[in-house]
């Protein structure tokens, strides 16, 4: 599926690039990558992984809320399982696929962790 034709290739390759240095069973917000790039524009971060992010572990990118990737959270839930993220159950017990999310406390990458590097303090 291509993506949208004003999209700034070199901010695309930047997403990404960061995407992919997030370690197996961390995860990264939306805002977190925009905060990284030095821009406040996590909703371009968003669209950047709806067209392109099936290149990229997508499911380590996820709302701030801590619920799963939107309309993926079926999808996303065997790699949060095998990569070992620490995840919280429905509310009210039940089936872990309908209403998990994610234990951003535990989660969420370290602002130290060297994605962060370029961004100003």
């Amino acid at each position: 599926m291509p993506g949208p034709e004003f999209v700034d290739n070199d901010f695309v390759s930047a997403v990404l690039d960061l995407v992919r240095r997030v370690p197996p069973g961390r995860v990264v917000t939306y805002g977190d990558l925009a905060w990284a790039l030095g821009t406040n524009a996590p909703r371009a971060v968003g669209r950047v992984m709806a067209y392109y992010g099936h290149a990229v572990p997508w499911w380590r990118v996820v709302p701030a809320s801590g619920g799963p990737p939107r309309g993926h959270e079926r999808l996303a839930l065997p790699h949060y399982l095998e990569e070992g993220t620490p995840l919280r159950e429905p509310r009210g017990g039940g089936d872990l696929a309908d209403g998990y999310r994610i234990a951003l406390s535990s989660a969420r990458l370290d602002y130290d962790h060297e994605i962060y590097a370029e961004a100003a303090p």
